[in-house]
């Protein structure tokens, strides 16, 4: 409990401000903010897929610090992808990786996560496309999620025979229930819009990505008459097991990942996984 007052004590009455529309100096992030609602419209701009590299990540870091630190009456997460949200971790950050960077990507990925799934800010997805993986967990992360139809998404890490970590795993038990989280989990299985709202891991389907927005701003807006302070706390108090575990398990989940990702199984299977890609795109 410590830690969570330690977290929320900075949570103070929301105004609405106007935020750079850079992450740094290259746009990888775009966010704008609405000046009568105070909602901040995110969106991941890395063509074509928004696959999470390092610097992308740093990005979506330094926009959630950005967000927190104007006091965002609340943030909706999208893409400026016609088709995909995010195609999740970039592959070419685990090939042949220099180690240090490799630390650094997954110590930034956890970042994210713990100020994604933690924010005391009110969170919503867009999503306007694909979500595998780690474009899942960015969902996963928010408290609402509206997708556009006919997409697919799920945490299929087995697939690519990764095993999704812990924290991966706990966004999802958040989101659906423990047994169709073990299904989704062990079987790397991707869902379609429709599965995925049968299911629980999203909300509400929108026929298209501005009406997804327009859904989003509606999910932050019944939250205009319910006290900030209360809400965030209450919304850091349920998930605050899953963060107090990473927290306390930080370095030896970097140890684990990087072990895992040198080992030449894995290696193998991304090579041939890249090479599947480049098929694709001289077809």
């Amino acid at each position: 409990m410590l830690r969570l007052f330690q977290r929320t004590t900075r949570i103070v009455a929301p105004a609405a401000r106007t935020l750079s529309s850079e992450a740094g100096n290259n746009k990888l992030v775009i966010t704008e903010v609405d000046d009568k609602t105070g909602y901040a419209t995110v969106t991941l701009n890395r063509p074509p897929v928004n696959s999470l590299n390092l610097e992308l990540l740093k990005a979506i870091s330094q926009t959630l610090d950005d967000l927190q630190n104007n006091k965002s009456r609340g943030m909706i997460l999208t893409s400026s992808s016609n088709t995909v949200f995010s195609a999740g971790l970039d592959i070419l950050e685990m090939y042949k990786p220099n180690q240090e960077r490799l630390r650094d990507f997954w110590s930034t990925l956890q970042d994210v996560w713990f100020k994604l799934y933690g924010s005391p800010f009110a969170t919503a997805a867009a999503i306007n496309g694909h979500a595998p993986a780690g474009g899942c967990l960015l969902s996963l992360c928010c408290e609402y999620r509206v997708m556009c139809p006919n997409y697919t998404i799920g945490l299929n890490e087995t697939q690519l025979g990764i095993v999704a970590p812990t924290w991966f795993q706990a966004s999802l038990r958040n989101t659906i229930s423990r047994r169709e989280s073990e299904m989704a989990l062990t079987l790397g299985k991707m869902y379609t819009t429709d599965e995925a709202l049968k299911v629980g891991m999203i909300d509400e389907i929108a026929d298209s990505k501005e009406k997804a927005l327009e859904q989003a701003a509606n999910f932050l807006n019944r939250f205009r008459k319910v006290s900030p302070m209360a809400r965030a706390m209450t919304k850091q108090a349920l998930r605050s097991k899953d963060i107090v575990e990473l927290e306390d398990n930080r370095s030896q989940d970097i140890d684990l990942f990087v072990y895992a990702v040198n080992q030449p199984a894995v290696q193998k299977g991304l090579e041939v996984y890249l090479e599947s890609l480049k098929k694709k795109a001289q077809k």
